[in-house]
């Protein structure tokens, strides 16, 4: 038997044809075609799963269920009010693919929260069951598993680490329509911001300022890395906002770790033992709290949740 994970994104649709016991057979893309209220989507994602196990020579009734991870909040019943990069507004996306494929059942949870499910399943926190996940790209995704079961939330907003309020003084406004996010400053997106910021701010040397304004958050490391002083003032305050939620955070589920993801989390140790640091200082209630690790699966970490979750559901 066969369970089929699938991580819906805005560029690319991610699919993974895995055995019951997490071995991955298989792995495909295809690209997100937006439109219709992602009816367009959907039946592209049910014709490439329907060719795929053709080719494989497998039925569809050796498939136990079918997983799905989506870019924003889900309702416990698997309603989606809004994927905002998807178009998709107001939709039960895991029932109408169901409906496509034959009414094999369809499970439906957000992308960071799999990607979390994933880690624990088969990636860095496997002999855990209870887990946070932080992806830190463009924005910053959170992910919680306890008892090896995603929270999503009451109303889907479970995990959602990256709109925690940090900074006070933050005036510019965060996607989400907040200010002081901590996705503001601690994505991709954001430590670039915050180069750009320090360099306008003071005349200091620094070896950022061969980049100017198309500074990445992969440059800022690198030259902090190096030894420049004002990268690493920028990688300080990064981590340090990244400590500060991850106490909060700590103080609230108390995981067994916590999981560092995204393209950031390529910086390795340097930025795990720095965001440690900072917890560590943040959280002197105890000793005996969750350790900070690197993910493992990279962007894999999505397929192999949604297939645990529709093995869960099963």
């Amino acid at each position: 038997m066969y369970c089929i994970g699938i991580d819906v994104g805005g560029t690319t649709v991610k699919l993974g044809l895995f055995t019951e016991k997490g071995e991955l057979k298989k792995k495909w893309e295809i690209k997100s075609r937006l439109g219709e209220n992602g009816k367009v989507m959907l039946e592209d994602i049910a014709s490439s799963v329907r060719d795929t196990l053709k080719a494989e020579n497998i039925p569809e009734k050796d498939i136990t269920g079918i997983g799905m991870g989506v870019p924003g909040p889900v309702q416990p019943d698997g309603f989606v009010e809004v994927c905002v990069n998807l178009h998709w507004k107001d939709k039960y996306p895991a029932k109408e693919l169901s409906g496509l494929l034959d009414n094999i059942p369809v499970k439906l949870s957000n992308d960071a929260n799999v990607a979390a499910l994933g880690e624990t399943w088969q990636g860095a926190a496997k002999g855990y069951s209870d887990v946070v996940l932080l992806t830190l790209g463009t924005g910053i995704g959170g992910g919680i598993v306890i008892n090896g079961k995603i929270i999503n939330g009451r109303h889907g907003l479970g995990g959602e680490i990256g709109h925690i309020h940090v900074r006070d003084s933050e005036k510019e406004y965060c996607n989400c329509g907040g200010q002081g996010c901590l996705e503001q400053i601690s994505s991709a997106t954001g430590i670039a911001r915050e180069a750009r910021r320090i360099m306008e701010a003071n005349d200091t040397d620094t070896s950022m300022r061969k980049f100017g304004n198309a500074i990445t958050a992969k440059d800022v490391c690198d030259c902090a890395k190096a030894g420049d002083d004002l990268a690493n003032r920028v990688m300080e305050t990064v981590c340090r906002y990244l400590g500060l939620a991850i106490s909060h955070a700590a103080l609230i589920v108390d995981p067994d770790v916590f999981v560092i993801g995204g393209g950031v989390s390529k910086a390795g140790t340097f930025l795990t033992d720095m965001i440690t640091r900072y917890y560590d200082y943040y959280t002197p209630i105890s000793k005996h709290r969750g350790k900070v690790i690197l993910a493992k699966l990279g962007n894999d970490a999505g397929i192999y949740g949604c297939a645990r979750l529709a093995l869960q559901e099963m």
